[in-house]
């Protein structure tokens, strides 16, 4: 089979991509987890990482609020600056109501697997305003 590019690239107007998914902390869409006093410690709300040279560049720091967005929408959320996310790489957990990072999504399927193509698309970042 021959390798093909997700249906949505980073552009000038999205220039990162955005991957969402799960955190070791939190089940699908929390609605059992976040009812945990315990997992609410390690785990309160949602997040954006972002790698910290791209923080740099579009001048957020870590726990600023965001505004990640996609061209099916934006979401409202903190920033988690660091180096465990690559240059260039958004990523977001999909647990939490208030931070609905699936909602940023594309929904192009595989022609093989039928299966939404969920987990990458072209995004951008900025300081909420």
């Amino acid at each position: 089979m021959k390798f093909r590019e997700p249906a949505e690239l980073p552009d000038k107007k999205f220039p990162l991509i955005l991957s969402t998914g799960r955190q070791l902390y939190q089940y699908h869409t929390g609605t059992l987890s976040r009812k945990s006093p315990t997992i609410h410690q390690k785990s309160p709300t949602g997040y954006v990482e972002i790698h910290f040279k791209d923080a740099e560049k579009y001048g957020i720091k870590d726990g600023d609020t965001v505004e990640v967005s996609t061209t099916r929408g934006k979401v409202t959320t903190k920033a988690s600056v660091g180096t465990h996310i690559a240059k260039g790489w958004l990523f977001m957990p999909f647990h939490f109501a208030e931070g609905p990072a699936n909602m940023l999504t594309n929904d192009a399927l595989d022609p093989i697997a039928k299966i939404p193509e969920l987990k990458v698309c072209a995004a951008q970042i900025k300081i909420a305003q």
